[in-house]
């Protein structure tokens, strides 16, 4: 529900009102009759921030048999990043967190029932990356239900009617197996307004018999069936060479403050490399997404904490910077953060123009070449149906 601000109007209607009524008997040069007869001031109104946040849970299958799996996990996370900042609620790009949960794996503790929070909800999004990357595939014993009451109950899920939560399990085995009944799992989340979307890793009719579909229903979410071991297919664009020249130019108006910001910054280089060694396209996404506001990194970078906090840099200590700085004067800091900045945004800009081509380019061949969903497609193709039902506009 809109707030309706009446107050200031109905002040300047009675501003207007009263100078209307001008007293011809008392001298217009009188304070107290300049007082009587200046319209009261109109108070201004600030804008109202968009707090609300898309909050996305990845519950991955890391069993033997679903190496294919997180390999898709890794070739789509860019690409789901890029469909959530497609998403406005009144013109404004929300906070977007996303959590890694792993299940079904045998080296996990059989009393946490073989399931492990590998990162919370975070926007830390090349923390997600480095945590994806390091999974590894092994057992096991697949407890749907018990992953997603873990979910449930132990993420930070907004408070917000306008939040969009959203969890995604993906495997290959009975979803009934465990202790924990699936049906009273997804109650749980149903009272959070959490949509359960399943991804089953096989055939639609083996999904439906192991009650996959049955758990997506129940939740109000989608069911989906992936064929889990077929590689995703790139399109390759003439426009992702220039994309990834920008992406090396960008990180170097990266400047790193504080005890883990040196860590930060190698760990954003990692993470490059990470999407590089899957395809040219799924570095070109990545740095489409680090082109964007929700790749945020104002814990280590002083260009986006400045952002945030103008006064940043005269509450660092000198050992806090980074060597070639600890010797500036403030002036001198902010001068040099101010450039990055700008060099940040002009290349941004130049991102935005060449990836507006690029999935023009991907979106005429993909009407060519029809092929098979992966995760990647399931989870856009949720996305962008609940954020419909919610409210949100779908930028093109």
């Amino acid at each position: 529900m809109k707030t309706l601000h009446i107050y200031p109007m109905l002040l300047l209607s009675a501003s207007i009102s009263f100078a209307g009524c001008k007293n011809t008997d008392q001298d217009s040069t009188d304070p107290v009759y300049i007082a009587a007869n200046t319209p009261a001031a109109v108070p201004t109104v600030a804008p109202v921030p968009i707090t609300n946040k898309i909050q996305v849970a990845l519950l991955l299958d890391t069993s033997n048999s679903m190496d294919g799996l997180i390999e898709q996990a890794k070739s789509r996370l860019w690409n789901i990043v890029n469909t959530l900042t497609t998403l406005k609620y009144s013109g404004q790009t929300p906070d977007i967190q996303i959590a890694l949960y792993e299940y079904g794996n045998d080296g996990l503790s059989d009393r946490a029932n073989y399931i492990r929070q590998v990162a919370p909800l975070t926007t830390d999004l090349d923390l997600i990356s480095e945590k994806l990357f390091a999974l590894r595939t092994n057992g096991g014993n697949e407890y749907c239900g018990a992953v997603l009451q873990d979910a449930t109950r132990q993420l930070t899920w907004g408070s917000d009617e306008k939040d969009m939560k959203l969890v995604y399990i993906a495997g290959n085995e009975g979803f009934n197996q465990g202790g924990v009944n699936y049906k009273e799992a997804i109650r749980d989340a149903l009272v959070k307004d959490i949509y359960v979307n399943t991804i089953f890793c096989g055939n639609p009719q083996e999904g439906i018999s192991l009650l996959w579909k049955d758990g997506a229903d129940f939740a109000k979410g989608k069911f989906f069936t992936i064929n889990s071991n077929e590689a995703v297919q790139y399109v390759n664009t003439p426009y992702d060479d220039k994309i990834s020249e920008c992406n090396v130019r960008m990180n170097s108006t990266y400047v790193n403050y504080g005890a883990q910001g040196d860590a930060k910054k190698q760990m954003q280089v990692a993470q490059d490399a990470n999407a590089e060694s899957i395809s040219t396209a799924n570095y070109t996404e990545r740095a489409v997404s680090k082109s964007k506001a929700v790749y945020k990194n104002d814990s280590w970078d002083l260009v986006d904490k400045v952002k945030e906090d103008k006064e940043a840099v005269k509450k660092l200590k000198k050992e806090e910077l980074p060597k070639e700085l600890q010797n500036k004067t403030e002036a001198q800091i902010k001068a040099y953060v101010q450039q990055k900045a700008e060099e940040r945004k002009a290349i941004q800009d130049e991102i935005a123009a060449l990836a507006k081509k690029r999935q023009e380019y991907i979106n005429a061949e993909a009407k060519k070449n029809k092929a098979g969903a992966d995760l990647g497609d399931a989870i856009t193709a949720s996305i962008q149906t609940l954020a419909t039902q919610k409210g949100y506009s779908i930028e093109k």
